[in-house]
């Protein structure tokens, strides 16, 4: 296989592990609605559904098959016929089709999932990667549980799989266990270790049930990883998933790193906002890069600084992002710098005297008002401004 070395491939699961979130179950036409968007957005793979689990699933594999022309369309599947079976059947309008099977590779879920052994484990991970590899040329293979599993056995895994014809592993840290230390050095493990491993892509699928699925993401890419899995705005099972606004963000921040995407990044704000609507799933303000304050700036101090030379408090321009502006909120805390800003804005241009008299009137209501708006602002120059003008008379 033949690949830019710098290049990472990204792989949206907002349909299919993002809509496991309870109350966030989506219709088929929905569905394409998002896919549509994750096309315009450059994702790569898109997976769309876990095809066994209901005719609902099944259908969404099958019409976002249809509607889509550039990203591979992945089906997901348990190690087992009957699975592949079915979405082989979901997949035969993708225009670039991908299975997506797996089975545990951690001791914990071996015997307490499976109740069976690694040998077993290990045949059936096989047979289900070459039955698949019958009816499909791209095959992605999940070592689920990874981030707990023995790191020689799975090294031993990823080595089977990839003999039997998978193109990808994915070495998920299913319930965000690990430190990014310690996923990294498992990534750099099987880069190290595995004789065939550049016959496969190695993808990180992280959990943020410590919140470090970002941060885990990006140790796995700086250790050979090239494919990242995530989800809009970090939605997904328990704690959520990779958020990919963050990863491809943090790509383009830091060029140093020396890889990038192929990712439209001026489109996640009006993704972001679809995805939360049509789930239901409000952004928290405080998310990274898509939430309502990630370009907010209250602090007296920060705005200050922000209003002589906004790369001060910001590493992210909003229009990068599709965001529509950085905003500088007027509370109790902030300075005379920010509220000149706002005034002027409105049409106001006071002297130093005026600025401090309509400054103090401005704290006094910042104290008792949680929201200043334009009006407030109207209301305090006209009360100030012609109080110091008849004193003057």
């Amino acid at each position: 296989m033949i690949h830019d070395p710098n290049r990472v491939y990204v792989f949206d699961t907002t349909l299919r592990d993002g809509e496991q979130v309870p109350g966030c179950q989506l219709t088929t036409p929905e569905k394409i609605e998002i896919a549509r968007e994750l096309e315009a957005l450059g994702v790569d793979i898109i997976e769309a559904g876990f095809p066994i689990s209901s005719p609902g699933d099944f259908q969404s594999v099958v019409e976002i098959s249809k509607a889509v022309r550039n990203p591979t369309v992945c089906a997901l599947t348990r190690a087992n016929r009957g699975d592949i079976d079915v979405a082989v059947q979901s997949l035969q309008y993708a225009k670039h089709p991908r299975i997506h099977t797996g089975i545990g590779s951690s001791d914990m879920h071996i015997k307490h999932k499976f109740n069976s052994t690694r040998e077993d484990i290990l045949a059936r991970a096989v047979d289900a990667v070459a039955y698949a590899k019958r009816f499909v040329e791209d095959i992605e293979f999940y070592a689920e549980d990874a981030g707990r599993a023995d790191v020689n056995f799975l090294a031993q895994m990823v080595e089977a799989v990839i003999a039997a014809g998978a193109t990808v592993v994915n070495i998920p840290d299913t319930n965000g266990y690990c430190l990014p230390n310690q996923y990294g050095d498992k990534i750099r493990f099987l880069k190290e270790n595995v004789q065939n491993i550049d016959k496969a892509i190695i993808s990180v699928h992280c959990h943020n049930d410590l919140g470090l699925a970002t941060a885990n993401s990006i140790a796995g890419l700086q250790n050979g990883a090239r494919q990242i899995e995530g989800t809009i705005n970090g939605i997904g099972e328990r704690a959520g998933n990779t958020s990919i606004e963050e990863v491809v963000m943090i790509l383009k921040t830091h060029q140093n790193l020396g890889l990038h995407t192929n990712i439209n990044a001026r489109n996640f704000y009006e993704i972001s906002h679809m995805v939360a609507t049509q789930m239901r799933m409000p952004v928290q303000a405080n998310k990274a890069i898509v939430g309502a304050n990630a370009f907010a700036h209250s602090s007296g101090i920060h705005q200050d600084g922000f209003l002589k030379n906004r790369e001060n408090y910001e590493i992210i321009k909003p229009e990068d992002v599709g965001f529509p502006s950085a905003t500088i909120v007027l509370t109790a805390r902030s300075g005379r710098h920010a509220l000149k800003y706002h005034l002027e804005r409105l049409g106001h241009k006071l002297d130093r005297s005026e600025l401090n008299d309509v400054y103090q009137s401005f704290l006094t209501l910042a104290d008792n008002k949680l929201d200043i708006n334009d009006e407030d602002l109207q209301m305090l120059v006209t009360s100030n401004v012609s109080l110091v003008q008849n004193e003057n008379k």
